[in-house]
């Protein structure tokens, strides 16, 4: 489901009670692209690490997308993708909950995990501790 504005998102549709459409819209725009699967499981990493998840980045629209630097076909451009700030956080443990969630694209990055449910892939370097 897509809104031109987080605002616009029906109070009595949204489920995830972790979060909230602002923190998943475009920090662009502020238009919204619900993936309810995506959703779904970034809700179940939130239940499983038991504290509560800063997200970076989620949708993005494609301008935004472009001006960050996002690949053409980002999952983000999808509403398929997170950016999980690791600050504060057991990163191996995100991790291992993000994998048993379901989540199936992984990128590390120094001060964050992308996570997204395209296809099974894994860039940048591991954490070295």
């Amino acid at each position: 489901m897509y809104y031109e504005h987080y605002d616009q998102v029906p109070q009595a549709s949204w489920r995830w009670k972790h979060f909230a459409p602002r923190e998943i819209a475009s920090k662009g725009d502020g238009s919204i692209l619900i993936d309810e699967e995506a959703l779904d499981k970034l809700e179940y990493v939130r239940e499983l690490m038991g504290q509560p998840l800063i997200i970076l980045s989620a949708y993005r629209d494609p301008l935004h997308n472009a001006k960050v630097g996002g690949a053409p076909l980002s999952q983000h451009k999808f509403g398929k993708a997170f950016d999980i700030r690791i600050a504060g956080l057991d990163k191996w443990r995100l991790l291992k909950c993000c994998q048993r969630a379901g989540f199936t694209g992984f990128g590390y990055y120094r001060t964050f995990l992308h996570v997204d449910t395209g296809k099974p892939r894994t860039w940048g370097k591991i954490w070295n501790s």
